[in-house]
């Protein structure tokens, strides 16, 4: 099964997540193996969860995903800021990065809360 390319929750998300896996690796690299751990799990969870939500078996489930999704892009942003502050990545890596999350996280809050309006009003 291929990623949907035309959804483009999804194909940001997952770009991130690969984003995140070279980030996972160069500070494997650098010896760092904690927040390492961290920012792999947060960062690739944000897709997966929005990949399960858009397979998802009814709209509440769809936004109880993408709820999870949200949250997950909250606690990236946290250890991404925690990376930069502790000087374990640039700031202008951190920059890319957080750009990207943050805007994945703009798009999840406009599609939950338009998904809410829709179908649960």
């Amino acid at each position: 099964m291929s990623i949907n390319t035309d959804n483009i929750i999804v194909k940001k998300s997952y770009a991130f997540a690969l984003e995140i896996i070279k980030l996972y690796k160069y500070l494997i690299e650098q010896k760092e193996f904690v927040l390492s751990k961290q920012i792999m799990r947060s960062g690739t969870s944000i897709g997966a969860n929005i990949h399960e939500g858009v397979v998802s078996e009814s709209k509440k489930d769809f936004i109880h995903k993408l709820n999870i999704a949200l949250k997950e892009s909250n606690e990236t942003i946290y250890w991404l800021n925690l990376l930069k502050d502790s000087e374990y990545i640039s700031e202008d890596y951190f920059s890319n990065l957080i750009g990207n999350c943050i805007e994945i996280k703009k798009i999840l809050n406009s599609i939950i809360l338009t998904t809410k309006q829709r179908y649960l009003n």
